[in-house]
């Protein structure tokens, strides 16, 4: 994926293919693995083949390790935002946690609440570091530290019924602006179609949409500025238009009844269930769309085909940038030693590899890109490297504060409760007090 530096890191990697435990061997007082010590390792993730996979990992560790356990704490995503923070100030805190990066990950890190981890990636002549695709590591730096130990990158696309699509006379392959979409949309429903599965009670899987026009009407320079402050930030004339593309898609009514209560689970579930034609959503969304089905089957992976977000005709973004997520594994302060032990187990190539076969991930560890096989994860894969701007989530990005105000706007605009200039002011507004 980023094959500028692959061959050279190629050769490191293959070292620690069974485990990158080994660089860390100096940083772990001796005989500390020989005393009982739980990490705590807390997850989001719900499908239990992927859960499968972890707790053997888990398991194999635990065999090579003896006296040390991995415990493995779970919470729903929305739970999971609201009360991590408490969590990362209490005696209860995971000693490793799911990140997104961006403003989030960057603002927990000020905080003092996680783990400077460069020192520990930079051991042994950057032995652990080299492990991983720079980018993925870059992406999870912030003032010069490593936040977080890289785990998997993704990107955002719309997944869509072929059969549905076909009983409404709509080619795919045909969707490459935003006015094309428009039009597939009006033709879906026509066919008494619901042309897509939206979750609005969450809120953040509708930001995908706005963010996507904003990247494809003002392109990297236009989102650059804005989170930087500079220029007309988030009332630039290019954002305001994206609110006003959005706003048009939420007047033609494509969402399924209900979506604005609708849970990212549920809205899943309505696409696996074959109640709706299309899904903005993540590049695992066929393993996930099955296990939130109603029969837990879902759709034939024959049956579900991927397209990219389409370009806006006279926009200053490319067809070929990406908004998605670069997602890693954060270790708070107060975590035992064994915790960067199992951490540089648990994404080295082996393990990376063996997760992208089960089609968890697109990995960021070198060697391990082979893994994946699954059609459409790999049709993601491809698209990923050849992103001309790859952007993290806008509401991770930019921050808690300001990334709720993003995902409120994006709702309240979609379904008509707000214009784009009202929308692109407050989040201009939230920005501004959020500097304070």
């Amino acid at each position: 994926m980023f094959d500028n530096q692959r061959a050279k890191a190629l050769l490191h990697s293959r070292a620690f293919a069974r485990s990158a435990a080994t660089a860390l061997a100096l940083l772990i007082a001796a005989g500390s693995a020989a005393a009982d010590t739980t990490i705590k390792w807390m997850h989001l993730e719900i499908d239990p083949t992927y859960l499968a996979v972890w707790q053997k990992i888990a398991k194999n560790y635990e065999a090579e390790h003896p006296g040390v356990k991995v415990e493995m704490q779970f919470l729903e995503n929305e739970a999971f935002k609201a009360k991590l923070p408490t969590l990362l100030q209490s005696s209860d805190a995971p000693d490793l946690f799911y990140s997104w990066g961006g403003g989030v990950l960057k603002q927990q890190l000020a905080t003092g609440a996680l783990m400077d981890l460069t020192e520990a990636m930079n051991a042994k002549d950057g032995a652990w570091l080299k492990t991983y695709n720079p980018a993925s590591v870059k992406g999870l730096s912030y003032d010069g530290k490593i936040g977080a130990v890289p785990y998997k990158v993704g990107t955002v696309s719309f997944f869509y019924n072929k059969a549905l699509f076909a009983k409404a006379g709509v080619d795919a392959s045909s969707i490459k602006t935003w006015d094309d979409y428009l039009a597939a949309v009006k033709k879906i429903k026509e066919a008494g179609i619901v042309p897509i599965a939206g979750g609005g009670g969450e809120k953040w899987p509708i930001h995908f949409y706005w963010s996507y026009l904003v990247m494809r009407d003002g392109g990297q320079k236009v989102f650059d500025a804005a989170k930087n402050g500079q220029g007309e930030g988030f009332k630039d004339p290019a954002i305001i238009k994206a609110g006003e593309q959005l706003a048009e898609l939420g007047k033609l009514e494509p969402f399924q009844p209900g979506y604005l209560g609708a849970t990212w689970p549920q809205t899943l579930g309505v696409f696996g269930d074959g109640k709706a034609a299309m899904i903005l959503a993540f590049e695992n969304t066929e393993a996930n769309q099955r296990t939130n089905a109603g029969d837990k089957k879902g759709l034939a992976a024959d049956n579900i085909g991927r397209f990219a977000f389409p370009a806006v005709t006279g926009g200053a973004g490319a067809a070929t940038d990406t908004l998605g997520g670069l997602n890693g594994w954060a270790v708070t302060k107060k975590a035992p030693p064994e915790t960067l032990d199992f951490l540089a187990y648990l994404t080295n190539a082996e393990n990376e590899r063996t997760m992208a076969k089960a089609g968890m991930i697109i990995p960021v560890a070198i060697g391990a890109d082979d893994g994946v096989t699954n059609p459409l994860l790999h049709e993601s894969a491809e698209q990923l490297a050849h992103s001309t701007w790859h952007q993290n989530f806008f509401d991770q990005d930019l921050g808690p504060s300001v990334g709720r105000v993003v995902n409120d706007v994006s709702v309240a605009i979609v379904s008509g409760q707000m214009s784009s200039d009202e929308g692109a002011q407050q989040i201009q507004d939230a920005f501004e007090q959020d500097q304070f």
